[in-house]
């Protein structure tokens, strides 16, 4: 009776040490994964009529002004991969001189600053591209 007694409490222990270390690996893994949204993003905008380029901050989620474009960044990200790091925003891009009211933005969508291709910005005056994202 006195062994039956004992291998309960060892096989509760042996229960008690896998629910743990189960939970500890499902956290760490789920705040690995979490991505934080930093405050800001730097873009680069080239004028394509005068080839001229400006380097902006814009805070994230304020409307930014610039000529004739209203720039939003809803997200900026920076990846946790040390080798290749990718940044990565939701941008929203209107026009403000054109009065087409079907097309609200010319542009709506990921950016990505390493392949800026992938998701191309198209205007026929303008160029933009994510460069960074901090806090």
């Amino acid at each position: 009776m006195l062994q039956t007694k004992n291998m309960l409490l060892g096989k509760a222990k042996i229960y008690i040490l896998v629910f743990f270390s189960y939970y500890l690996l499902t956290i760490n893994s789920l705040s690995e994964n979490q991505t934080k949204t930093e405050k800001f993003a730097v873009l680069t905008i080239l004028d394509k009529v005068n080839s001229k380029s400006d380097i902006i901050e814009i805070q994230v989620g304020k409307e930014y002004k610039f000529k004739n474009l209203s720039i939003n960044i809803l997200k900026c990200n920076n990846s946790k991969f040390d080798d290749d790091p990718e940044v990565t925003a939701y941008m929203q891009v209107r026009d403000t001189v054109s009065r087409d009211e079907n097309k609200v933005f010319i542009f709506n969508d990921w950016t990505f600053a390493s392949s800026p291709s992938i998701r191309p910005f198209d205007h026929p005056v303008y160029d933009i591209w994510l460069k960074k994202c901090f806090s």
